[in-house]
């Protein structure tokens, strides 16, 4: 990287929303819990391989067909299309990680630009910083939806970059995700990597130009601001 990151490039769904909460909705309409995880993934996996034979699927289509799915072979409370909208409704009702408010405001107050880049909705992103009050301290909310294709692919942080107006190497991406961070480093991004679970960061993966336990922590790592 040729220039100092003054960009700060927020994943959403997982790094800065608190998803625990799906697994309730699960359980509401007679599923397993569990099947939370299960959900997310393959719907993550399918729009991924969308993205890889060059389509540009959206989030909560491809959220709700996965959905439906996997809560067929489910004993349910609710008939199959009541059910899968009370799940998919948790996707809008979800709340920060607690470390989140205090990690962005400390961001923005070192002088970083903020704005996320998500495979999901920006008027999730929206109503969810809105209800933390921390919409302000953000730029832009920018989505794939709006990108040639879904992260991991270079052309949606290369999308970011531009609708910046900087050089992808003057962004740093923060997620929970190596796979989004293996994609960023691969556009020419800067990375942090929250784990706040203490997982091992998977080899085969780009490595983290930084590793940090909270967001909180991320502006100390960064050494306080941009230069």
């Amino acid at each position: 990287m040729n220039t100092a990151p003054s960009i700060t490039v927020f994943d959403v769904n997982e790094t800065l929303s608190d998803m625990s909460p799906m697994g309730e909705r699960f359980a509401e309409v007679g599923a397993p819990a569990q099947l939370a995880k299960l959900w997310f993934a393959t719907l993550l996996r399918d729009g991924f391989a969308l993205t890889a034979a060059g389509g540009n699927g959206a989030f909560a289509e491809i959220g709700a067909e996965a959905l439906r799915g996997l809560l067929a072979s489910s004993d349910l409370r609710l008939d199959l299309d009541q059910a899968v909208e009370r799940v998919m409704a948790g996707m809008a009702g979800l709340g920060l990680h607690p470390d989140v408010p205090g990690g962005v405001r400390a961001l923005r107050a070192a002088g970083y630009r903020l704005v996320t880049l998500t495979n999901g909705s920006a008027q999730v992103a929206e109503k969810l910083f809105a209800a933390a009050g921390i919409r302000d301290q953000f730029e832009r909310l920018l989505s794939v939806e709006d990108a040639p294709a879904w992260k991991p692919a270079p052309a949606a942080y290369h999308y970011a970059a531009r609708a910046c107006g900087v050089e992808p190497g003057e962004m740093l991406l923060v997620a929970v995700h190596p796979w989004d961070i293996h994609g960023a480093a691969q556009a020419g991004l800067a990375t942090a990597w929250i784990n706040r679970t203490g997982s091992t960061y998977p080899a085969y993966f780009s490595a983290p130009d930084y590793t940090v336990a909270s967001l909180e922590k991320l502006p100390e790592a960064l050494g306080a601001g941009p230069a």
